[in-house]
């Protein structure tokens, strides 16, 4: 029975396996890269822009993608687009309608290698997130590890590893974009942004739905 003491319900929680890359580039544009192994909707990637005037645009591959993150977070724009996404040893090839992305990863650091000790089924329990979003937030700047997101929803983060990027290269249509550059400012999509050092971090996102 979903229905509790009190008459309160237990929200649905969908999960998400996979992994985010944050990057800047010099133009002022930084992308958020998702890329899901699992999740309630099967294997997918989707990109999210935030360009040097401010504009949010979300690239997600389907319309029913595209619905549950705009219903999550923020954006000025949405497109449906074929999002494809290869990873070749440490290079990561990344297209997404009018965009075309890719970046190289660096050798593990402290951070990757203390990350990849916590076990997956810790990782996955929201109260692991709410643990360690404290130190997440002095550590890493603008980075949250749970909170309130779009629709009367909640989030929760558990990251499992850390790898640094190294290099990127990116064109929006025949514009090239620079080379990298700090996710600064922090992107606002949501509550949080990603690392202001470009870095691919695996995590389980777990995502409370609002309650009905």
């Amino acid at each position: 029975m979903n229905r509790m003491f009190g008459g309160a319900t237990r929200r649905p929680r969908l999960r998400f396996d996979g992994w985010i890359a944050g990057m800047g580039t010099s133009s002022g544009t930084r992308i958020v890269l998702g890329h899901w192994q699992r999740s309630p909707f099967g294997a997918f990637s989707d990109v999210m822009l935030e360009r040097a005037d401010g504009e949010r645009l979300l690239l997600a591959p389907t319309q029913e993608v595209a619905d549950f993150i705009s219903g999550t977070y923020v954006f000025d724009t949405v497109r449906v687009v074929p999002v494809g996404v290869s990873v070749t040893e440490h290079v990561w090839t990344v297209t997404a309608g009018p965009l075309d992305l890719c970046f190289a990863t660096g050798r593990r650091r402290l951070p990757g290698l203390a990350l990849r000790a916590v076990p997956g089924a810790l990782a996955r329990r929201p109260a692991w997130s709410t643990l360690t979003d404290p130190l997440a937030r002095l550590l890493l700047s603008g980075v949250r590890t749970r909170g309130s997101a779009g629709g009367g929803r909640r989030e929760w983060y558990g990251a499992r590893d850390l790898l640094p990027i190294r290099a990127v290269s990116a064109a929006f249509g025949s514009t090239d974009l620079g080379v990298m550059a700090p996710v600064e400012p922090p992107v606002r999509f949501g509550f949080g942004s990603t690392p202001s050092k470009p870095a691919v971090t695996r995590v389980t996102t777990t995502v409370a739905l609002a309650p009905e």
